[in-house]
């Protein structure tokens, strides 16, 4: 999964690759790496768009179908869900904040930069939309 992260790997491919069930593969990755193959991947991509925002001039658009997205607004919209920014955003400020690193190993940095997803971007976006309706109804004068 982490060198070809632009395809698509679901578990049922990766079960069948592991000769195990897709319910022992899904479980026992979960309990090795700490979150489901899906948001392992997810990672994935996300971090290999960042290198990729940061150290190239590749269209956004590029970047997207590069990193195993069909299509540039669920791209766009997964990014800013994952990093809090959208991906041009982002670009910009890696760009300005740009500075020699010297010799850290880039195992290291990776692993500094690799975004959290202890949440799934579906429930994080479920959560958001609760917090904004009972926000909304907080104010409202009855």
């Amino acid at each position: 999964m982490d060198a070809a992260s632009h395809e698509d790997w679901p578990v049922q491919r990766l079960a069948r690759v592991s000769g195990v069930s897709e319910a022992h593969f899904a479980r026992s990755f979960k309990e090795a790496f700490g979150v489901p193959p899906h948001r392992y991947l997810l990672t994935r991509r996300i971090e290999r768009a960042v290198a990729l925002l940061r150290d190239t001039e590749l269209p956004i658009t590029d970047i997207a179908f590069r990193t195993g997205w069909n299509s540039l607004g669920t791209f766009g919209r997964t990014f800013h869900d994952v990093t809090g920014e959208a991906p041009g955003a982002r670009r910009a400020r890696e760009r300005t904040a740009a500075q020699p690193l010297g010799q850290v190993p880039a195992c290291h940095l990776a692993a500094a930069h690799r975004p959290a997803l202890t949440t799934a971007v579906s429930e994080k976006r479920r959560r958001e939309a609760a917090d904004s309706i009972l926000a909304s109804t907080a104010t409202e004068v009855p």
